[in-house]
Parts: structure tokens; C-alpha cells; sequence
């Protein structure tokens, strides 16, 4: 009971501190300060476990990921390749909402957690001139990227669900398949009713070759990552090198791109993140509820919903 009290009071923090609007980088690293207090962790444990986290590899990674990404955003926004993709969709999908929700389903075959920093400004140009407010868009953003976490063998969650289970995983795909349909045409139901009806003729670009052209480093990040299983980052740092060669970025724009993408809230959103799961992992947490339950005899089918729900809620990753 003591260890669900803790993980209680730790996660109504993260809520509190959230609502008080400090960046979730800030607020993961007082939460996990604040759980290594409670649990009294010895505090070369915790230095030990901070460092570990900086140096894990998948740290790094998804730090350079974002990075990346960010870069990558910031060239197709300013050589006005979003624009033009946006077009491309118009012009071939014709329905607004097949635009509107096209790109992130798109951004959504990758699995990195800046996804949604990739996915999120072509949102808000397919929606330009709607009635949607902000929390409408990024409900859609978020939304649309995620029905492929329960059918797409590139996510680690599914891949690891399978291997646990012990069940294959084309009878687990098909077993989520009702899940990934049932959450896009909800998501159509909520969040279309502004959406309705065909794209302006006006609004459609008139050069249909440099409309599908725009697709191209999108398309050669998704075909290194899919077809040919080239790590995300390393993907997307070809794919940026090769557009800053293209678009001849030198002198103080480089340097500007290269700034926008080391952006300090991505570094400390990772480290906050991991650095929570490190120390959760540290001071025994969620083991220490798993024993309860089953001390306590919890149903079952409780405890195998409940548990990875809470880890899920604490992690806020799949795999977690």
C-alpha cells in the first residue's frame, strides 16, 4: 500500500507542476527527485543513476532524433516543402479531411517521440483557414500518428508484447487490427465536424510535378527507416545533410538550423523522462506495487490491466 501511496503523491505532483505550466522536462526531473526523497534513495545511487541515464544510448539517440527532426522541420518549412506537400494532398485527395489527417497517419509509421514535433506544423497548415481552435489540431495530431503503435512491428511495444506473450506476431497484429480501425474512425467523429466538404479549387497548387517532388525527403526518411531498417536518427541525419547541401545553407543559416534544433527544452524533455524510468526502476517502485496486488489478491484480470496501465501513466512510453 505504501509504494501505491508514493507512486499517488508523485504522479499528482507531475499533474500539479503541469498545470502551474513549467516545461515537462522540469517536472519530470522534480518528480523523480521528489520519488528518490520518498523512497530515500541513497544519493550516490541517484548521481549513479542520472549519469547512466545520460549516458544510455537510447538517451542519446532520442535526443539526436529530436534534434534531427527539428532541424528537418525548420528546412521543409522554409523552402516551403510543406506548403507544397499540403498542395500535393489537396490536389489528389480533394476531401479535406483526408488532408487534414494524411500527415500525421504518414509521420505516424515512425516511431520516435518527436513525431508529433514533425507531424504537428503540417497539421496546422492543412487546417489553415478552419474553425478549429488549437486543442482541436493537436488532438488530431496526436491522435492520427497512433493508430499504427498497435499494428506497425516497428513500434518495440508490439514487438515486445508478442515475445512476453509468447503469442505470434501476425495473430497479435490482426488481434489489435478492430483497435487500430475503431480508434481512426472514432477520431474522424470527434474531431471533422469543421472538416467538411472538398478543398477550394483556388487552394490547389498548379504544378502537380513539384507537388509530388516535395515528397521526397519524407519519403527517403520512411523508405531508409521501413524498407531498408536504418536506425531513425541516422536516417534523418542523411536526409538533413543532403537538404543542406541541396538548399546551399551556409554561414549564419546553418548556424541558425543548428540552433533551432539544439534546443535545451528537447535535451532536458528526454534526460526528465528517462531519468524518471531510472529511478522508478532504482528505488523498486513499480515492483513494489506488482507485490501488493498479488500479496493483497487482486483478481488477476485486474492486476494484468492495472499494471502496465501504471506503467504506461508513469512512463508515458510503451515499452515502460
Amino acid at each position: 500500500m505504501v509504494h501505491i501511496l508514493k507512486l499517488a503523491a508523485t504522479l499528482a505532483l507531475i499533474v500539479f507542476l503541469l498545470r502551474k505550466k513549467l516545461k515537462v522536462g522540469s517536472v519530470m526531473l522534480i518528480a523523480s527527485l521528489a520519488l528518490a526523497l520518498m523512497y530515500l534513495l541513497h544519493p550516490v545511487t541517484a548521481i549513479k543513476t542520472a549519469v547512466e541515464t545520460a549516458l544510455d544510448p537510447v538517451t542519446i539517440e532520442l535526443v539526436t532524433a529530436l534534434v534531427l527532426i527539428r532541424m528537418f522541420e525548420i528546412v521543409l518549412r522554409e523552402r516551403e516543402t510543406l506548403a507544397a506537400m499540403m498542395g500535393a494532398f489537396k490536389r489528389y485527395f480533394g476531401a479535406t479531411r483526408g488532408v487534414i489527417v494524411s500527415m500525421p497517419l504518414l509521420i505516424g509509421m515512425l516511431p520516435s517521440v518527436g513525431g508529433a514535433y514533425f507531424s504537428a506544423p503540417m497539421v496546422d497548415e492543412a487546417t489553415r483557414g478552419l474553425d478549429m481552435g488549437g486543442e482541436e489540431k493537436a488532438f488530431i495530431n496526436y491522435w492520427f500518428r497512433h493508430p499504427w503503435e498497435y499494428v506497425l512491428p516497428l513500434y518495440p511495444g508490439l514487438v515486445l508484447a508478442s515475445a512476453i506473450s509468447g503469442l505470434e506476431l501476425r495473430s497479435l497484429i490482426l488481434a489489435n487490427l478492430p483497435i487500430a480501425v475503431l480508434m481512426m474512425a472514432l477520431g474522424f467523429k470527434l474531431s471533422m465536424k469543421q472538416a467538411r466538404g472538398k478543398v477550394p479549387a483556388q487552394l490547389v497548387k498548379s504544378d502537380p510535378k513539384g507537388s509530388l517532388l516535395s515528397f521526397l525527403p519524407v519519403g527517403a526518411v520512411l523508405a531508409l527507416v521501413i524498407t531498408f531498417r536504418v536506425r531513425l536518427f541516422i536516417a534523418l541525419a542523411v536526409v538533413v545533410a543532403t537538404l543542406l547541401v541541396i538548399h546551399r545553407y551556409k554561414g549564419r543559416e546553418l548556424v541558425r538550423v543548428l540552433k533551432h534544433g539544439l534546443s535545451m527544452d528537447v535535451v532536458l524533455l528526454i534526460f526528465g523522462v528517462m531519468f524518471f524510468k531510472g529511478v522508478m526502476e532504482a528505488t523498486g517502485a513499480v515492483s513494489g506495487v506488482s507485490q501488493f496486488l498479488l500479496e493483497a489478491g487482486v483478481p488477476i484480470m485486474f492486476a494484468l490491466i492495472a499494471l502496465p496501465l501504471l506503467a504506461g501513466v508513469l512512463t508515458g512510453i510503451t515499452i515502460g
